[in-house]
Order: structure tokens, then C-alpha cells, then sequence
């Protein structure tokens, strides 16, 4: 991106910030990147703990003068008056206080749609990071800041706003994309003296994996045998679907198959994996998105979490000259891989703000719709009454793994997953189904609202 029209014709106009789920590990980035940035400033920071809230804002740098812990109206206007950060720990006291954008980041569908919904209709940009929120209400809070005036904007750091960037840059440039995705949260390390492969704190033997580095002739059966050597180690996360769900929706790219391939994939085989079945890869079809697992040898570099696009070559002597750089250009010269390897959190996001409010554009700038569902199927029976609690770091859902409908084949009244998040069961439910609206005892009431609302105009409307 080419930052400096971002402040152009701007004037001195400080753009001032809101910040739900304010004392996460995302929110502590963007606070930290914040004292960096003059022209950016915090007016009022949001989560349950305020105490825990204050403890980062000092740990980060900010004085103990400049922040003041409120708990009524009044005391947020004092603090908006005296130039101090107002810590509140009730989300209803933000609005009390002069700001230009949310980041949302609570990771609370219910919540996260609700405090969105608010400041749109107060006349307030939102840029949202909880993909929770955006993959039920995303169409739904994009329709409402088009009819305010607003702009409703994936974030800058988080991977589904780096990658509708790399696409959008992409079809700028005339690229054929087959394919667009990220890799995983963390890669496999291979030590190939030790035999063993490390995710992040664990390693476990992996005895074929040295034998297995190079792809051969047959990239599916290797991509197979890869799995198979690292099979100890979890593949696949919900929040990697639901960042798929995003993606798809900004970008009109669809998931080729509803778990996605993650496959287990070295930096340089990109543009060979994300080929199409009848040129040796994985995809039936273009156009898909996906997430794969970087394999790595130790000292390597890491993918970090990157996103990238996956696009068919033409002129054969351009990406000759590519590939003699250093490019990823596929072994059949057919493809070519282009990837950002990074993702910043909150480092990045001070652009998403800026743009937003200074020039009145979103991160890729596409208009969204409904191509892929966020769905829930059940690893096994579920008996009613069953509560579909929602946690952990991937924000998993109880009995349920979480998959990635193409839009025209999920069914009409399919639940997308972080609706069921939190709810109960009011009926028996076999293994292996879907979950569906009528499965949930009682779904919070606006945020299906907001999940109907952004259904295609043929779709089935609920009962």
C-alpha cells in the first residue's frame, strides 16, 4: 500500500480511535503501535477487566496522567475533556465519548455485533477484527455503513484483511487467480538429524518426513504421505475457517472443499499445490480458497502466518525471468505463486484506521457478499439441551467442528457457527449433521436478524 495519501489534504486532524476487547493480545499491539503514531489517538478502550486493561496500558508506555478509569457518563466526558484515555469496563459508556472508528476486537459475536451496530447508527467507521462478528453480521453491518455513510472495514494485520489487500491488488494487475489462502498459525519444523517435527512447544517423531521434502511426480500421493508422518499433530483450526469465510465473502473466491486441503506445503511448492487437478495439484475447480500448513526445515524462514495468491502465468518468458529471480513459479511454468510473508496484528491496523477516516476507504475496498457459510457439523451425537459453549484460542464449539460451505451449496436454514456459539440445542441432533437454525432452543435474537439479513435475495427466508 502506498501510504503517504494518507495523510495528504488531511490537515492536522487527529483520527481518534475506540477499542473494544481492549486488554487482548491483538488490542496490546495496536495500543503499543499507537504512542508511535501522532496523529493517531486512543479516546476510550473497553473490556470486562479495566484493572487488567490499566496494567497493559502502563506495561505498553502510556503515562498513568494520560489514563483515567471511568465508570459513569460523566467521568468518560471528563475524561474526553482533560485529553485522557477513558478505561471503561461497560460498553454502553463508549459512545459517551468523541471518537471517529471502533476496533472491535472482542471476539464476542453477540457482543461484537452489537457495539458495531451502535456506532454505525451513530454515524461511526468500524474496523472489525473479530471474525466471529463479520463471518454472521459482516453483510449485514457492510449494508448498514453504505445506507450511514460509513465505512465497515476489515482491519490491516489480521490475515483476512492482508489477503483481500493481495487480492485486490492482484486483480488490479490482470492476474488469473486460481487460488488465494494463508498458512497456518504456526509451521512444522523439521530436524532432520533428530527425526523429529516441532508445531510451536511440541514435537513429535516424524521419522518420513526427511524422505518426503521433495514433491516428486505425484504431488497429491506426497501431499498423503506428509499427512500421514505428522498425523500427531492437530491440522486445521476454527478460527482458520472463519477467516476463510471472511476472505471468500470480501473477494467472491469459494472453498473447494468444505474442510479445506490444508496441506503440508514448503514455502517454494506453493504454485505446484494450488494447481489444478489435471496440471498434478489439489484444486477441482479455480477460484478457491484454502489454508495450508508451512513445512519448514529449522533454521528456515517461516511463512508467519502470510497470505498469498496462487495465479496462472502467460507469457512464458515473463515468468521465466520471475522464476530466475527467485519467484514461485511452478515446475510446469504454468503457475505462479505471490505471497506477503507476514502478518503484524495491530502494527499494521493504525493504516486501516487512517484510510477509513481520512479518505473514507476500507481495506481492499470490494463490496461483500454471501460465498461462503461458516457451518457447524457434529463430530457425534448431541442430545438436547446440549450447550454449545464457545472457547479456547480458536474459539472452538462444543461437539462441533467447523466447516466452509460454498454459498449456492449450503442448505437454507443452515446455523452459521458463531450464531450456535453460546446456545442450546432444542432438539436431538445426529453425528455428522449440520447444524441448522432450527437445532438452536434460543439464538440471540438480533444477531439472526443480522445473519438473515445478509442472505442472498433467493434464499429461503426464515420461518
Amino acid at each position: 500500500m502506498n501510504v503517504h495519501h494518507l495523510f495528504a489534504d488531511s490537515g492536522e486532524r487527529p483520527v481518534r480511535y475506540a477499542l473494544s476487547g481492549a486488554g487482548g493480545g491483538f488490542a496490546r499491539t495496536l495500543l503499543a503501535q499507537t504512542l508511535r503514531i501522532p496523529r493517531l489517538v486512543p479516546a476510550v478502550l473497553c473490556d470486562v477487566d479495566v484493572e487488567r486493561l490499566h496494567a497493559l496500558c502502563r506495561e505498553v508506555g502510556y503515562r498513568e496522567d494520560a489514563l483515567s478509569i471511568c465508570t459513569d457518563a460523566t467521568a468518560v466526558m471528563a475524561a474526553a475533556r482533560e485529553g485522557r484515555v477513558a478505561l471503561v469496563g461497560d460498553a454502553a459508556l463508549m459512545g459517551v465519548s468523541e471518537w471517529d472508528i471502533l476496533v472491535e476486537a472482542t471476539g464476542s459475536p453477540v457482543h461484537g455485533w452489537t457495539m458495531a451496530r451502535d456506532a454505525i447508527a451513530a454515524g461511526r467507521h468500524v474496523a472489525m477484527v473479530s471474525k466471529e462478528v463479520d463471518s454472521v453480521a459482516g453483510l449485514h453491518l457492510a449494508g448498514l455503513a453504505r445506507e450511514r455513510g460509513v465505512v465497515y472495514t476489515t482491519a490491516d494485520g489480521d490475515q483476512p484483511a492482508n489477503l483481500i489487500g493481495l487480492v485486490t491488488w492482484a486483480q488490479t494487475l490482470g492476474l488469473d487467480i486460481v487460488a488465494v489462502g494463508k498458512s497456518t498459525e504456526y509451521d512444522l519444523v523439521l530436524d532432520p538429524r533428530a527425526q523429529t517435527v516441532t508445531q510451536l512447544d511440541t514435537t513429535v517423531p516424524a521419522p518420513g518426513l526427511t524422505g518426503l521434502l521433495e514433491l516428486g511426480d505425484d504431488v497429491r500421493a506426497t501431499l498423503a504421505a506428509r499427512a500421514e508422518a505428522v498425523s500427531a499433530l492437530p491440522s486445521g483450526a476454527t478460527a482458520d475457517y472463519c477467516e476463510m469465510a471472511v476472505v471468500a465473502n470480501n473477494t467472491g473466491f469459494a472453498p473447494d472443499t468444505e474442510r479445506l486441503h490444508y496441506p503440508v506445503v514448503r514455502i517454494a511448492e506453493l504454485a505446484d499445490v494450488y494447481a489444478l487437478r489435471e496440471d498434478g495439484g489439489v484444486l477441482h475447480r479455480p477460484h478457491a480458497v484454502d489454508v495450508f500448513t508451512a513445512l519448514r526445515l529449522t533454521g528456515e524462514v517461516s511463512f508467519a502466518g502470510g497470505v498469498f495468491v496462487v495465479v496462472r502465468t502467460h507469457d512464458p518468458v515473463t515468468w521465466q525471468t520471475l522464476a530466475q529471480k527467485g519467484h514461485v513459479v511452478a515446475r510446469n511454468g504454468k503457475y505462479a505463486a505471490i505471497y506477503l510473508p507476514y502478518h503484524l496484528m495491530g502494527v499494521e491496523t493504525p493504516l486501516t484506521l487512517l484510510s477509513a477516516v481520512l479518505h473514507h476507504r476500507p481495506s481492499g475496498g470490494l463490496a461483500p457478499r454471501r460465498v461462503a457459510v461458516l457451518a457447524g457439523r457434529t463430530r457425534h451425537a448431541l442430545t438436547a439441551g446440549t450447550r454449545l459453549e464457545m472457547g479456547g484460542h480458536h474459539h472452538d464449539v462444543t461437539g462441533v467442528d467447523a466447516v466452509l460451505l460454498r454459498g449456492e451449496d449450503a442448505p437454507a436454514r443452515v446455523a452459521p457457527l458463531y450464531l450456535a456459539a453460546d446456545t442450546t440445542l432444542a432438539r436431538d441432533v445426529p453425528a455428522g449433521a449440520l447444524l441448522g437454525l432450527d437445532d438452536l432452543a434460543a439464538p440471540d435474537a438480533g444477531l439472526l436478524a443480522a445473519w438473515q439479513d445478509g442472505a442472498p435475495d433467493d434464499a429461503e427466508p426464515a420461518a
